[in-house]
């Protein structure tokens, strides 16, 4: 039985969801995903799963949030004017792309927005999944073995 080793290219159904069960992501949404093992196009801990699997078995595995997208920063979740926001019509759970600077340079950042008040808005700059462990289940459905060269 073939079972995935590294540079094979693989093709695979998943479902991710959140501690509270809510799902986040779903190849029934978008596909299924296919990836060559090693080169870091998922994260590390999903590759890591699917390596030495075969084709048609299906595992879960769970990714603490500092493998995923990281811990909440608190500091990460601040007021700003509500004058300077171009969008006029701001509602709690939009994302803004808000400008940034770093190093001289202008960078636009996701934030959301979780509160407004009279004169300001309270944004999270967070990765909307920071904090959370994620659970995916991973079918394996197919195997491009590496050619030999």
């Amino acid at each position: 039985m073939q079972r995935v080793k590294e540079n094979d290219t693989v093709t695979v159904v998943y479902e991710g969801t959140v501690n509270n069960g809510d799902t986040f992501e779903s190849s029934s949404d978008t596909g299924p995903l296919e990836f060559t093992m090693g080169t870091q196009s998922v994260m590390p801990l999903f590759e890591e799963a699917v390596l030495g699997m075969a084709v048609g078995e299906s595992k879960s595995i769970n990714i603490p949030p500092q493998d995923a997208y990281g811990v909440r920063h608190d500091e990460l979740v601040q007021d700003i004017d509500r004058a300077i926001l171009q969008e006029k019509d701001v509602q709690p759970g939009m994302t803004l792309g808000l400008d940034m600077e770093k190093d001289g340079k202008k960078h636009k950042i996701p934030a959301t927005v979780t509160a407004i008040k009279d004169d300001a808005v309270t944004v999270d700059f967070n990765h909307p999944l920071a904090g959370q462990t994620l659970t995916y289940s991973i079918t394996l459905k197919e195997i491009q073995a590496t050619k030999n060269q």
